[in-house]
């Protein structure tokens, strides 16, 4: 896992200001997997924002051009990859395609929305790598449809391990505009939070799992 040291402050400021990005230690939020959080991630709401989504889609543009020159096509993946992964496949005039987390239950069926050509490179947007599960179980639906993903850009990471470990099985190289130790750094610099709060934060970062207040 690589962090873009060029956009990772930058973009970090940005996700916090326009609270796509919400820190709250007092009244933490409750993730789908029933993990209690002190952070809570939309980057959609980057969008809303031009001068935010431009930063964001020049920063996915640069890294692929940096990391991945050989590019062919972009895969967004569903549903918060979409956008981003079209202004940026726009912004690259290449194709776009993007996967969903299961294949629609009418029509084609389609689990890959876009066209399917074999042994095209491409790079897969994400919008927010947690564990890494989605993410790499989009991955696994282009090569298994003969694409050659190789790799994948995402706006923001948490850095957990996990993932870390995941990405390196999976053989698929990220790298991230920002993460969690960026924004955290911010918001201390920033005074939006306290040296105890950052001890807090710092905790659960190591182990969500069994983080409390």
């Amino acid at each position: 896992m690589l962090i873009e040291q060029s956009t990772a402050q930058a973009v970090a400021q940005a996700l916090l200001q326009i609270e796509a990005i919400k820190l709250n230690i007092e009244k933490p939020f409750t993730w789908s997997s029933g993990w209690k959080s002190p952070i809570y991630c939309d980057n959609r709401l980057a969008l809303s924002f031009p001068a935010v989504r431009n930063l964001v889609k020049q920063g996915l543009v640069d890294a692929i051009k940096k990391h991945f020159p050989k590019v062919e096509a972009i895969a967004g993946v569903a549903t918060a990859g979409i956008p981003q992964g079209a202004l940026v496949a726009d912004a690259l005039a290449i194709p776009f395609v993007y996967v969903r987390p299961k294949p629609k239950d009418h029509g084609m069926e389609n689990l890959i929305e876009g066209k399917i050509t074999k042994n095209q490179k491409v790079v897969v947007i994400e919008d927010l790598v947690s564990t890494g599960g989605s993410s790499l179980k989009a991955t696994e639906a282009l090569r298994d449809a003969g694409f050659d993903v190789i790799g994948m850009t995402a706006v923001f990471t948490y850095g957990f391990d996990v993932a870390e470990q995941q990405f390196k099985k999976a053989q698929v190289p990220l790298v991230c505009l920002s993460d969690y130790n960026h924004l955290i750094d911010y918001a201390l610099a920033s005074k939006s939070i306290s040296e105890a709060q950052l001890t807090q934060l710092k905790a659960w970062r190591y182990d969500p799992a069994n983080w409390s207040v």
